[in-house]
């Protein structure tokens, strides 16, 4: 039995939608006040900034994607095993055996939402991966690991830039990947690639400028409303001098995290060699151990940390209290969960039942959903600065993934 010919568009809507979800949740969540609420100047409210508990509940949601993964195997199990009542075995309706789809989704191209990824080459065909278990799933701790630092890094830096320019940032993996995809793993890349990473390079140099170079609306507001009094005028302009330096900190920390997701990449390519394991099963194992190792660190930070700096990002009690009393943050952490699941599952159903080409191409629009809706809900104004740096990061996107014909 054929799929309907509106699958395809349900699968592409859905991770649209859940994957423009996912940045503009964990922005609004960033944005709940916590503290002093009731000040009428704004600009003395405290607001939910606890980037381990954010981490912490990626994990979970990409947890739900093992329980999809064995609800599925059991739901096949019982599907084989069950006679037919007409005297007639079942067939399956596709001709794709698993390890062949698994390769197809495999072939899929670096994310920034924890896929995995690999480029089987010829040398690797002819080897039958073998089944991954026991200890050697302890391998998956590896990219785990990666994975917490880098979207660790990765919340913070979203304190300090607008939803569209964190997401943008992000596309500088393909950079960091295609470099390590060399020196690790011995490929080769061809010299529209190189140009197109050159050209991503440019995009996102002009895109960071541009959340440093555009004030954002809370120094607007400070500008205006400051007094002409010289005696106000140095503690101001620290002021805005700090509000600088904290968007120069939030474009390094987005792009520095882009190291640990392209190593993240680098390590489970080298599994995904050694070892058959399917993709959502690979991104379940991930969300497990993750979950482990925040839930392990997250006393230790405390312990060590978290004492002696109350409040910030390593005060365990006052992050879970933060959690716990504020409505706005437990449900927008639930939506969030819910919201990444989602978003896997419909990423790799994209790349089963479409192409990786598509999912390429529908992880690029929702940096645009995600721009349009921050400037719409007016978390930002428009820039034509980030215009460029989205279209030249876009173009060079496109090419290095071969969406479009490359002119070089």
């Amino acid at each position: 039995m054929s799929e309907s010919p509106y699958y395809g568009v349900v699968l592409s809507v859905g991770m649209l939608a859940t994957g423009t979800l996912n940045t503009l949740l964990t922005k609004l969540q960033d944005k709940q006040c916590i503290g002093n609420c009731a000040d009428p100047d704004p600009l003395k409210h405290e607001h939910f900034e606890q980037p381990v508990w954010q981490t912490l509940n990626m994990f979970y949601g990409e947890m739900l994607c093992l329980a999809c993964f064995y609800l599925y195997s059991l739901y096949q199990r019982r599907r084989e095993t069950s006679p037919r009542r007409d005297g007639y075995e079942a067939i399956s309706e596709t001709d794709e055996s698993d390890d062949s789809v698994n390769a197809r989704i495999a072939e899929d191209i670096p994310t920034t939402d924890a896929l995995p990824t690999v480029v089987l080459t010829e040398s690797d065909a002819p080897r039958q991966p073998k089944p991954i278990a026991g200890y050697a799933t302890l391998w998956m701790w590896v990219p785990a690991v990666c994975d917490l630092l880098g979207t660790t890094l990765m919340n913070v830096g979203l304190f300090f830039t607008t939803a569209s320019v964190y997401q943008m940032l992000r596309g500088a993996v393909v950079v960091f990947s295609g470099l390590f995809s060399v020196l690790f793993l011995g490929h080769r890349l061809a010299r529209f690639q190189i140009i197109a990473l050159l050209l991503v390079v440019v995009g996102v140099t002009i895109v960071g400028l541009s959340n440093i170079i555009s004030p954002p609306a809370q120094l607007k507001s400070l500008r205006r409303h400051a007094p002409q009094s010289t005696a106000n005028f140095g503690e101001h302009a620290d002021e805005i001098n700090s509000d600088a330096w904290k968007a120069v900190l939030g474009v390094v920390l987005v792009l520095g995290a882009q190291v640990f997701t392209a190593t993240q990449f680098v390590v489970e390519e080298k599994i995904i060699r050694h070892y058959h394991l399917t993709p959502l099963r690979a991104v379940g194992l991930e969300g497990s151990f993750g979950a482990l190792t925040v839930m392990a660190a997250i006393p230790v930070l405390h312990l060590t940390i978290g004492r002696t700096h109350p409040g910030g990002y390593f005060d365990a009690p006052e992050g879970f209290r933060q959690i716990v009393q504020n409505p706005a943050v437990w449900q927008t952490s639930i939506y969030i969960m819910l919201s990444i699941a989602m978003f896997n599952f419909f990423g790799l159903s994209v790349t089963r039942y479409l192409s990786a080409t598509s999912r390429a191409t529908i992880d690029t629009c929702r940096t645009l959903f995600i721009w349009m809706s921050s400037i719409a809900l007016g978390w930002e104004t428009f820039s034509w600065i980030q215009v460029i740096g989205f279209v030249v990061l876009v173009y060079g996107t496109f090419i290095y993934n071969r969406v479009i014909a490359s002119p070089f």
